[in-house]
């Protein structure tokens, strides 16, 4: 991978990704609208589940997390997408964009771990329903999501470690917000290698995530099928929130991958859209789908309109 002689020594990106944007005002409204209701609903979540010590359970703990995911997903890069479509704000300093990246990029991974240990929290709670309290504690529940924060956080550190050593030749990122693919664009090398060790990452994760989800939902499905009606009821009540949950952050994932793999390429228009369905869909639908499905969180809300 031969450098290039015409290094640069960079203070600042400029963010470029907008710049053929039509109507960049009205695109950066509609994001600042959609993100600021993401954020309000993963924090009423969050408060519903912290006030109410009735929700002090496993399963609501892994809501809880999830929410704080998405909170730091939206968040890592969606005020600055908003900040250069709405105040022409299109640069940002080099170690605020080295930590964009790395939190984006944390949240991205944190996301499938946080869904596959809700999938096989389903599992045990529908597979055993009697011994479930006792191999499932909020201690045991709050050890496993800290090691899982802490693989994240490993596993992206890959990235600031092979992008430190390298010079750059560009200040302006390609595209939206600070990423690993728009930061190794800016460097000096050839790319290839770095794109391929990070699609192999990528690839391996969600493979293995989105596997093991499915093979949770496989082993609940033979177990429902010998269960009654009534117990079928409530299995399928108890499972939805997490299935329309996963079903739109993996359909996104995998169309985006599909597409690359089979060599369409993706305007930047479309990569946008992409990448705005996941970063802010995600975080807008998934509080929203278990307030609206979770029975004691659904209850708490209309408690609270029938008293104001």
């Amino acid at each position: 991978m031969p450098l290039q002689n015409a290094s640069i020594k960079v203070t600042e990106f400029i963010i470029g990704g907008f710049d053929a944007t039509k109507r960049p005002m009205v695109v950066g409204v509609v994001i600042l609208i959609i993100y600021v209701l993401a954020i309000l609903a993963n924090v009423l979540n969050i408060l519903f589940i912290v006030y109410d010590k009735r929700l002090h359970k496993p399963m609501y703990l892994l809501i809880c997390n999830l929410a704080v995911v998405d909170i730091i997903y939206s968040t890592s890069c969606s005020p600055t997408m908003i900040g250069v479509l709405v105040a022409g704000a299109n640069t940002i300093a080099y170690v605020p964009c080295l930590i964009q990246m790395f939190v984006y990029h944390v949240a991205v991974v944190m996301e499938m771990f946080a869904l596959a240990v809700m999938a096989f929290d389903r599992l045990l709670a529908i597979s055993f329903p009697f011994q479930y309290h006792s191999y499932v504690t909020n201690v045991r529940t709050a050890v496993l999501t800290y090691i899982l924060w802490v693989a994240s956080c490993g596993l992206v550190s890959i990235m600031p470690e092979t992008l430190l050593p390298l010079p750059h030749c560009h200040l302006k990122l390609k595209y939206s917000f600070c990423d690993y693919p728009a930061l190794i664009r800016t460097t000096c090398v050839d790319p290839t290698y770095y794109f391929n060790l990070v699609t192999i990452i990528a690839f391996f994760l969600s493979f293995f995530t989105f596997t093991f989800i499915c093979l949770s939902y496989l082993w609940i499905i033979v177990f429902v099928k010998l269960s009654s009606n009534n117990d079928k009821k409530k299995m399928f009540s108890t499972c939805s929130s997490h299935l329309i949950v996963v079903i739109y952050y993996y359909s996104q994932l995998f169309i985006s991958v599909m597409l690359t793999r089979l060599g369409v390429v993706l305007s930047l228009e479309a990569r946008h859209g992409l990448m705005l369905a996941a970063i802010l869909g995600s975080p807008l639908i998934n509080p929203l789908v278990y307030c609206l499905r979770t029975n004691e969180i659904k209850s708490k809300i209309l408690k609270i309109f029938q008293n104001s």
